[in-house]
């Protein structure tokens, strides 16, 4: 069914776009979904940190005992060097250096709470080499903050996790035998936590993870991994209230971006994506106790030559959960193999013999999505026959075939509740 825009749900979504969606929802959902933070950065100049401030204290880790010779482990001078500048003798402004040259390091945790005046701030402007012995990483990360209220990391250094060194075993390897690699960079409990003009390459697992976090912005960064390189998510979201990327370029082997379980109030606006597998709201069900997914907008983005465009995806045999108020608009898809595609039969590959997934996906917006698909099914709604998909918006939706098919693009749907507005090519499902 077409919707005009005379429709009374069509004026309620547009007032979705100008209010914040945690806003929107009933008295008992508010008691659910996190508030929006108030956000730190705001009216900010996020660039003014790449400078030192006259009255910061500089701790650089070659006077902790750090070497520039890319051989010897570094980790515990990084790690000397920021127990002094969070919670030494000095408690004004505080800023970790990382200078020029290359360093090696295995896993270095960043622990908070500091007791310097915030936000503390980590300088790198040198290339950090990740140790490759994986019997060094206990956990799955390589560095990791974590518990540390106003943390800023900064520069145009770059964190080089050599994961090619271990890919291959991610390959080979099947099942439970298949433990996490290590992440480049983990935000774990942080709060007011800002990433800027980093370059992230070839990491042995994801390249930035950020979980139980709150109030996190990663803005310019540079993402790069090749595009058959295993898990390698660009960034991956768990758990996590109010976080927003922007003006940030991901070329990885796996999802631009990631939202699972927990996602709360996420932004993204303004990232190019390619190769990789597009941004990605999931997988959902994949555990027992998982917590809903809300308030999702992604917009200004540009994807190319990527697997997929905007993907949500779940497993089959889940347990219930929700996944509701997205919205994805003004998007433009170059060469991309599923421009726009829900999958709750994830992991089956066309033949399900599980029971349908629980996790209920609800107030999705599509809106102004245009480009080119190598697919000839451009729009590929497959939902949950016990949940099924409702209130999804597709609005003005142009994306062209240019796959060798003499064909035009084509719409697949099933268990879901569409409306309809503005151009639909493809065709609106029937």
């Amino acid at each position: 069914m077409a919707i005009n825009a005379g429709m009374s749900w069509s004026h309620a979504f547009l007032i979705v776009c100008l209010v914040p969606l945690a806003h929107l929802a009933t008295a008992r959902e508010r008691q659910i979904i996190p508030p929006v933070l108030p956000d730190v950065f705001r009216g900010n100049n996020l660039a003014r940190h790449g400078r030192a401030d006259p009255t910061e204290k500089i701790f650089n880790v070659l006077d902790f005992g750090a070497v520039t010779n890319g051989k010897k482990d570094s980790a515990i001078y990084f790690i000397r060097t920021w127990i002094a500048a969070c919670r030494g003798t000095h408690t004004g402004k505080s800023r970790v250096v990382i200078p020029e040259g290359t360093f090696k390091a295995g896993p270095v945790i960043f622990q908070g709470p500091c007791t310097c005046a915030k936000p503390i701030i980590v300088e790198i402007k040198g290339t950090v080499l990740g140790a490759n012995d994986l019997s060094l990483y206990e956990e799955p990360y390589w560095i990791l903050f974590e518990k540390v209220d106003g943390v800023i990391v900064t520069g145009k250094g770059t964190l080089n996790g050599q994961g090619s060194s271990v890919w291959k075993n991610v390959e080979s390897c099947s099942g439970s035998d298949c433990s996490p690699l290590p992440s480049n960079l983990k935000f774990n409990g942080v709060t007011n936590g800002l990433i800027r003009g980093i370059n992230s390459l070839n990491p042995k697992g994801v390249h930035i993870f950020i979980t139980d976090s709150q109030n996190i912005r990663v803005r310019a960064v540079h993402i790069e991994a090749p595009g058959t390189s295993p898990n390698t998510d660009g960034i991956h979201i768990s758990d996590s209230n109010n976080v927003r990327i922007a003006r940030t370029h991901i070329s990885t082997g796996d999802d631009c971006v990631g939202m699972i379980q927990g996602s709360t109030n996420i932004a993204i606006n303004k990232v190019f994506c390619g190769p990789g597998h597009g941004i990605s709201v999931g997988s959902l069900g994949k555990y027992e106790t998982e917590n809903d997914v809300r308030g999702i907008i992604v917009k200004n983005c540009t994807f190319a030559n990527t697997d997929n465009g905007i993907r949500i995806k779940s497993w089959p045999g889940s347990q219930p959960s929700k996944a509701t108020g997205m919205i994805f608009q003004d998007l433009i898809m170059q060469n991309v193999r599923n421009p726009i595609i829900i999958d709750q039969e994830y992991g089956c590959n066309g033949k399900c013999n599980k029971a349908p997934s629980k996790v209920k996906i609800s107030n999705v917006h599509y809106i102004n999505v245009k480009g080119t698909t190598s697919s000839d099914i451009a729009v590929d709604l497959i939902c949950s026959s016990h949940s099924p998909c409702e209130n999804i918006e597709l609005r003005d939706i142009d994306l062209k075939y240019v796959g060798p098919k003499k064909v035009r693009s084509t719409s697949l749907c099933k268990h879901a509740k569409i409306g309809y507005g503005g151009i639909q090519n493809p065709p609106a499902c029937r």
